[in-house]
This record gives C-alpha cells, sequence and structure tokens, in this order.
C-alpha cells in the first residue's frame, strides 16, 4: 500500500528487491515507474500494462487479451509490450524501474542490465530463457538499451496493479482508450528530500 501523498508504482518499487543490483536510495528513483504481468489461461489469458512518472501521474493502462502458450511466455510478452508502449510515449534516455511478479525475468533483466554497463560489456550475459521467449527478449534487450537507466523489482501478483488487468482484459477494456498521451516525468519532489532505502541495499539486518 503506498503511502499517503507518494505515487503508487514508485512506492512499491522502494519497497521492493530488485534481484542482483544494491543501490543508495538516490540513484533508486526513476523517470518512469512500469509495472507489468501476463495471465495464461487454456481458453486465453491477458497482458496488462500500467505506467506512471516519478510524480504519480497516470502514463498509460492496457489490459489486452492474450493467447500465450504458458506463464512464462506472457510474462515476457507482458514487458515487451509494456517496454514498447512506454517507449513511444517517454523521452529517450529516460531512466525506467519496471515492477515484475516474476521471479526469472526481473533477475534476467538486472543480469542483462549489469551486464551491458560493465568495462567488459559481455553480449551474452548469463542467463536461462524459459522456451519460445526468445523473441520477446531479444525486444526487451533492445528496449533496455534505449532508456538512460534501467532496473526490475520484484514483487507479489497480489500487489501488482498490472495483474487484474491481465487476469480480465474483458473487464477492463476500457482502459486501453486512456493510453495515447504522452506524459514528462518532472522534477523530483524527493530530490533533495526524504532518501528512503529500498530493501535491496546490503545493509539490511543480516539475519533477514
Amino acid at each position: 500500500m503506498a503511502a499517503h501523498g507518494r505515487p503508487a508504482l514508485r512506492e512499491l518499487f522502494d519497497d521492493s528487491p530488485t534481484p542482483h543490483i544494491a543501490h543508495p536510495p538516490r540513484t533508486h528513483h526513476r523517470d518512469y515507474y512500469l509495472a507489468t504481468d501476463g495471465s495464461f489461461r487454456e481458453m486465453g489469458g491477458g497482458l496488462g500494462v500500467v505506467a506512471e512518472t516519478r510524480t504519480g501521474d497516470r502514463v498509460l493502462r492496457l489490459s489486452l487479451p492474450d493467447a500465450a502458450p504458458d506463464n512464462n511466455v506472457a510474462e515476457y510478452r507482458a514487458l515487451h509490450l509494456g517496454l514498447d508502449v512506454l517507449a513511444a510515449r517517454v523521452p529517450r534516455g529516460s531512466s525506467v524501474g519496471v515492477l515484475i511478479d516474476h521471479d526469472d525475468l526481473a533477475a534476467n533483466v538486472n543480469a542483462t542490465v549489469l551486464a551491458d554497463g560493465s568495462r567488459t560489456r559481455d553480449p551474452f550475459p548469463d542467463v536461462t530463457l524459459p522456451p519460445a521467449t526468445a523473441h520477446h527478449w531479444r525486444g526487451i534487450r533492445a528496449r533496455i538499451a534505449g532508456f538512460g537507466g534501467f532496473r526490475a523489482a520484484r514483487i507479489d501478483s497480489d500487489v501488482n496493479p498490472a495483474h487484474p488487468l491481465a487476469n480480465d482484459p474483458d473487464s477492463y477494456a476500457h482502459v486501453n482508450e486512456e493510453s495515447d498521451r504522452s506524459v514528462r516525468s518532472g522534477p523530483d519532489p524527493l530530490a533533495d528530500g526524504e532518501q528512503i532505502p529500498p530493501p535491496s541495499r546490503a545493509d539490511r539486518h543480516a539475519g533477514n
């Protein structure tokens, strides 16, 4: 639950671990925040996308039916879709924080970010892709390269705002009419104020 007066996606991102990456709070803050989710059902699933600026202004919401062959493909498709539509609506070079309720996908994203930022720049970071996701992974990597800063946070599905959009696209079809607009992030209201350490920092309690 977001604290009063703080943007919902930013709050979730600040409170969630970012696999492979530990960082001080100031660098944790992003220009835009993106939550995605994919659902799989034998009779048809869906894709959900929610994006906000760091000040909490909504950039877009999407809720689309999908026919992914399994849940893994649905999750990769959802992130691929979310990055495509976000890239079309925000300035190139913006920093982005992604919220995902899929452990391996979040870890793969951050492993790739680290590899791309290293001096050796390994073009093939150590990631394991589920079957039938390679096409979407290539698209995800291409979009990551177009942003100025990128990392993924792992959240639970029951707090993922994209989860209901992915699981019931028929009921949420109306949100797709909100999406044809561009929103700039604006100044960071916390840039010179409160700094909230994310749980991904290395100074957490040793017993956790």
